[in-house]
């Protein structure tokens, strides 16, 4: 399993209204995709502006496929309520116990 982590500041404020705009424009979009499993939205307590977004795919050339062909439709969704360019970055999953992954099945 590839995940993508994708950090992002908010305008200051608007965390909450960032992350509700994730769930109702990139979501729908995400559950369209091949290879897509989950998506995961996080805002901080300690720093109320940051929203982390992490993305659960089959594979990275699925990821890599919804990164090329849908992200900017989605960036440009958000665009008002963010800061900063969001930080992205990537990852295989080692384990996730909500998906039956551990160690080398991950790979």
């Amino acid at each position: 399993m590839f995940t993508r982590l994708v950090e992002m500041k908010s305008t200051p404020g608007k965390s909450q209204e960032l992350a509700d705009l994730i769930d109702a424009k990139a979501v729908p979009i995400l559950k369209q995709q091949r290879g897509f499993i989950d998506e995961i939205v996080l805002v901080a307590h300690t720093e109320p502006d940051r929203v982390f977004a992490l993305s659960f795919w089959n594979n990275k050339e699925d990821a890599e496929k919804y990164q090329r062909d849908h992200y900017q439709t989605i960036h440009d969704a958000l665009r008002d309520f963010l800061e900063t360019e969001p930080d992205i970055q990537t990852f295989d999953v080692h384990t996730s116990l909500g998906h039956n992954i551990a160690g080398q099945k991950a790979a």
